[in-house]
């Protein structure tokens, strides 16, 4: 079993930074492929990003690439999302997830996904 917990979401005017972090217990998530997703109010989760287990590979959704970056540091068990040129449409809440799969394999598919984090709300007001 592996447990994500999220931090580091807060309240912050468009154009600043925030960065995130995830943090797994448990057992180690070296070999795992882990994601980053959003919810906005009223709206689906959504795929943000994605990094490989050994943080070679990366892959963003477009409305977040060339803002936002993954990362990750498996000596600390921990993913990490750079999140700079905040945008109000980037409000919601953002989960860390973890999948056994290959980065090819589990990418954006949020099925792919065994484990989830609870959550940490971004809010970003203009």
């Amino acid at each position: 079993q592996v447990q994500l917990v999220e931090s580091g979401g807060g309240s912050v005017q468009a154009g600043g930074s925030l960065r995130l972090s995830c943090a797994a217990s448990g057992r180690t998530i070296t070999t795992y492929t882990m994601g980053w997703f959003r919810q906005a109010p009223g709206k689906e989760r959504e795929f943000v990003a994605v990094i490989s287990w050994s943080g070679g590979s990366t892959n963003y959704a477009d409305s977040v690439k060339g803002r936002f970056t993954i990362s990750r540091d498996n000596a600390k068990n921990t993913v990490y999302l750079q999140m700079n040129s905040l945008k109000p449409e980037d409000t919601a809440v953002y989960y860390c997830a973890a999948g056994v799969g290959s980065f090819a394999y589990t990418g954006g598919r949020e099925s792919s996904y065994g484990y989830w984090g609870q959550g940490t709300q971004v809010t970003v007001s203009s």
